[in-house]
């Protein structure tokens, strides 16, 4: 029986998995008649995958989705597949590589492109972090590509399959031949992969972009241009002052919902006075610094909160994992307002262990935070008793960069601020 595939014959996430399946020899077939916004909205979609998004794969024992956990389903469906290397230490590389692709290189280019293409507001300031971001990513990658054909071994892996559609949005849509330049091993790499016969097969040829899609304009004005000259050849002057009283109510509604946070009780505690203090106190810290940090704390109006990433075994690669929490880091900017946080990286060794210190507006983490920022699932979350003298020590330690922590050496500590 073939597995079946929902989604459109040109989604990246897709070929994944059916670029697998033309390695291993797994029948995958692309589900009929499939319609995106109609199919995926359907009882029968639902049940498959609760929030409606594609690809989902079929199988004989359930559905599965998120194209990364269908491509691995399809390569595994063949036993001892070298699409997961010859070894362990090969396996984990291939995997190492498949979260770098998707939340250094994947996630941002989609906040680099998606905006430009009208699909969420579009923000100078966060769109030069997400090109910033994307940079160092492929920086990162271009140096480990310098002294290898493909990522992991000397032939093609899932890894590469998973790089390569990933990167193939960016070489597509947005990433021209001036910006490519700069990292050439990525170049070559993606050339490469993308021309072996069974991507072709899927991917169709590609081509890299020519010109980077233009920010959507704030205004459609025509329309009111346009109005102007009726307005000249009215003979009363009355319609003329009618005009601009249309213009705000048509206005009226575009002010934004408030956050929740915005009408909680005023707090006892100024989030930048103590963001402030952070920053300026350069000597005595102990002293200055985390003594200020308690005088101000309001524990009705604020939280603290410890996190610990889920997978730290996985953190195998050092710069890896600092690019990990640096791209956590930036996709928490949404909650600049409302939140203070410290990521430390520890060990002097693999594996590396990522903690970290939150504070949050609020009694909870706030909810928007928990919808928004993908990368809150990856850690668990213990909210700190601040009456537990050791676990009070615990966030002085962390807010002042203290080593040894917890008797391991500092790696890297990051401050979001």
């Amino acid at each position: 029986m073939a597995l079946v595939l929902h989604s459109t014959n040109n989604n990246k996430n897709a070929s994944k998995a059916l670029i697998a399946a033309e390695y291993t020899g797994v029948k995958v077939e692309l589900a009929k008649n499939f319609e995106m916004g109609v199919s995926n909205k359907t009882p029968e979609f639902i049940k498959m995958n609760p929030i409606g998004k594609i690809p989902v794969l079929e199988t004989p024992d359930g559905p599965v989705f998120e194209s990364n956990a269908i491509a691995r389903y399809v390569t595994k469906s063949k036993p001892d597949n070298p699409l997961f290397g010859s070894s362990l230490i090969e396996y984990a590389q291939i995997e190492q590589w498949n979260d770098f692709s998707a939340t250094e290189i994947d996630a941002n280019i989609a906040r680099w492109l998606y905006p430009r293409l009208g699909y969420g507001a579009y923000i100078p300031p966060a769109e030069e972090a997400a090109v910033a971001a994307l940079k160092r990513a492929l920086d990162a990658l271009n140096t480990h590509l310098a002294s290898n054909t493909y990522l992991v071994g000397h032939s093609i892996t899932l890894a590469d399959i998973i790089m390569g559609c990933n990167l193939s949005v960016g070489f597509r849509m947005i990433m021209t031949k001036s910006f490519t330049k700069e990292f050439p091993h990525v170049e070559r790499y993606f050339w490469t992969v993308v021309n072996q016969p069974n991507f072709c097969k899927i991917l169709g040829e590609v081509k890299q972009a020519e010109s980077v899609p233009a920010p959507p304009s704030k205004k459609p004005a025509p329309a009111k241009e346009a109005a102007k000259p009726k307005a000249k050849e009215e003979p009363k002057k009355e319609v003329k002052k009618e005009e601009p009283k249309f213009e705000e109510e048509e206005e009226a509604p575009k002010p934004k919902a408030k956050n929740p946070l915005d009408l909680l009780p005023p707090s006892k505690m100024i989030l930048d006075d103590w963001k402030r203090l952070y920053s300026n106190t350069k000597t005595n810290f102990r002293e200055v610094a985390i003594k200020g940090f308690w005088d101000m704390y309001d524990p009705e109006g604020y939280s603290l909160w410890f996190c610990d990433y889920k997978y730290q075994d996985e953190n195998t690669v050092s710069f890896v994992t600092l690019n990990k929490v640096g791209g956590f880091l930036q996709r928490m900017d949404l909650a600049r307002k409302y939140a203070f946080g410290k990521m430390l990286v520890i060990g002097s060794e693999a594996p590396y262990k990522v903690k970290g210190l939150w504070l949050f507006r609020g009694k909870e983490i706030p909810k928007f935070v928990m919808d928004e920022c993908y990368d809150m699932e990856l850690y668990e979350w213990k909210e700190v008793d601040i009456n537990d003298e050791a676990q009070k020590e615990r966030v002085n330690q962390m807010i002042e960069d203290y080593e040894p922590f917890e008797g391991e050496a500092l790696l890297d500590a990051k401050c979001f601020k």
